[in-house]
């Protein structure tokens, strides 16, 4: 597997899960990833009964220009059954990987997260077009890119897996469930890229129309850093809320079980619209209630686990604030039914098995 998501330490319980299940497996990371929510170095946390490398990489932090120099070299080397390509099919990184498993009669899939429908200019058409033909099962992360795949032309099979899932041996409830009548704050947050798409500036302004006490913590880095600043003071309301930073991936269970509510205010865009949202489930799986818009696949992920509201309608989504901070009770349902959702739908295990599926059915041992 070459990833560049599996630099983020976490996520590589996904890869310790699929050696559970006897792959002998073999992840191929850059030595970090850069983009607009910051710089993030391969930090090995989750190693256990697989071979994680890191590779040289040209063109770090150019989503579609990035590829991996050496990785014919490791390819011989490892001479793999198949390769699972976790880069979108549009990209020169998996024109240039996929052209090399062709030589080598290797069967290679890639993953998909592109929920928009698109039309790519040359050079990214022609390298769509090549690895369609060149890829027999193509991995999406949600129904809306397993459409698109469809309307474009793949015609090989296409496996709806969610890119990554939770481990709900760590992402686990609080010991004991805060008090809200205690008269303690409603604690809100958010955790993701500070970027305009994602709608935080939606949040504040719910949380400054909110009766009664609360806080919020946004955890992350990115472009919007520098106009969130001044709205929180604009809104007179900059006392409530902390701007936490990066939080390690290993810290995150923390950072949920600290909270009353995570927000997802995503927005949908004329090139963007959510593709999954694991906070969600990460939160979700703290038996932290969630709420997020109606972006792409927000819906889908909560289901009747949490609370959705209409993206970019502020006041409704200061209405479902308010209803946590009011009813404690209510808060202590969803928090509930969000655990069971995870447990049922979207743990790394289960991410795992899925995927390993694929794996044997590309190399023909179903």
């Amino acid at each position: 597997m070459v990833s560049k998501a599996l630099v983020v330490g976490a996520y590589q319980r996904k890869a310790e899960e699929i050696a559970r299940l006897g792959v002998d497996l073999v992840v191929l990371t850059p030595p970090a990833w850069r983009d607009r929510r910051g710089s993030q170095r391969m930090r090995p946390v989750h190693t256990e009964g697989y071979t994680l490398r890191a590779i040289p990489i040209r063109g770090n932090g150019n989503f579609h220009f990035h590829y991996y120099p050496t990785l014919g070299k490791e390819l011989r080397s490892v001479a793999p059954d198949v390769l699972h390509f976790d880069e979108e099919p549009y990209n020169l990184a998996t024109w240039l990987a996929l052209r090399l498993t062709a030589r080598a009669g290797i069967p290679a899939t890639f993953f998909t997260w592109q929920n928009l429908y698109r039309r790519y200019p040359l050079p990214f058409s022609a390298f769509e077009r090549a690895n369609y033909r060149a890829a027999r099962v193509a991995i999406a992360g949600n129904q809306d890119a397993a459409a698109v795949l469809r309307r474009k032309g793949f015609s090989g099979e296409v496996a709806v897996i969610p890119q990554f899932g939770v481990d709900p041996a760590v992402f686990t409830p609080a010991a004991a469930a805060p008090r809200p009548a205690d008269g303690r704050p409603l604690h809100i947050g958010y955790a993701g890229g500070l970027l305009p798409e994602k709608g935080i500036a939606d949040l504040l302004h719910a949380c400054a129309a909110l009766r009664g006490e609360w806080r919020l913590a946004l955890a992350g880095e990115g472009d919007e850093l520098s106009a969130l600043q001044p709205l929180a003071g604009v809104l007179g309301i900059r006392d409530r809320v902390t701007f936490v930073g990066r939080i390690e991936s290993t810290d995150m269970p923390a950072f949920h079980r600290g909270l009353d509510a995570l927000v997802l205010p995503s927005h949908t865009t004329s090139t963007w619209k959510e593709q999954f949202g694991r906070v969600l489930i990460e939160a979700m799986a703290c038996a932290t209630p969630v709420v997020g818009s109606d972006s792409g696949e927000i819906p889908h992920v909560i289901g009747a686990a949490g609370l959705i509201y209409p993206e970019r309608d502020c006041a409704a989504l200061a209405a479902q604030l308010q209803l946590l901070l009011d009813e404690p009770r209510r808060r202590a349902e969803l928090g509930g039914a969000g655990r069971r959702r995870v447990l049922a739908h979207f743990t790394m295990a289960q991410i795992a098995a899925q995927t390993v599926a694929v794996y044997r059915r590309m190399a023909g041992v179903a």
